[in-house]
């Protein structure tokens, strides 16, 4: 399951997670590491949800209030979906999720959120406007694959 920052003005207005090119370079992303949001299997099927599912207005950060409000519905439908692995893909979602610090500190490391493993890594949209992070985000993928492979961590 990936967890994702709240929606920007494209995804508010196509009324989805990731729109546009970010879409097409998460697709490329999972894709190089063998998941796919449109996989009809389980084993490659990528599960998507924001950690909060509006806007802020302006685009500014959700205020810290926004995301404690949203943490017992975002937990509840962690559990529904009930995900083996959760990857926390962004700053947003990462401060929403994950306790330790922001999401340049703590990527790139296993940590546990409700339990399950988390992966907390760069988002796509961050990674265009950054291009020298596509190397520590394919880093991610790759730590990402080999638990899915049955690795240790």
């Amino acid at each position: 399951m990936l967890l994702l920052d709240p929606p920007h003005r494209e995804e508010d207005r196509a009324g989805v997670p990731v729109a546009g090119p970010a879409a097409v370079l998460l697709e490329r992303m999972l894709g190089a590491i063998g998941l796919s949001v449109e996989a009809p299997d389980t084993d490659s099927a990528v599960y998507m949800a924001p950690v909060l599912p509006w806007r802020s207005p302006g685009d500014r950060a959700p205020d810290p209030k926004d995301l404690a409000m949203m943490r017992p519905f975002l937990d509840r439908h962690i559990e529904l979906a009930g995900p083996e692995i959760l990857v926390v893909m962004g700053s947003v979602a990462c401060a929403a999720l994950m306790k330790g610090g922001g999401l340049h500190r703590l990527r790139g490391r296993w940590d546990k959120v409700l339990g399950r493993p988390a992966l907390p890594i760069f988002s796509p949209a961050h990674l265009m406007a950054n291009p020298l992070a596509k190397r520590e985000a394919w880093a991610d993928l790759l730590l990402l694959r080999s638990l899915l492979d049955g690795e240790a961590r």
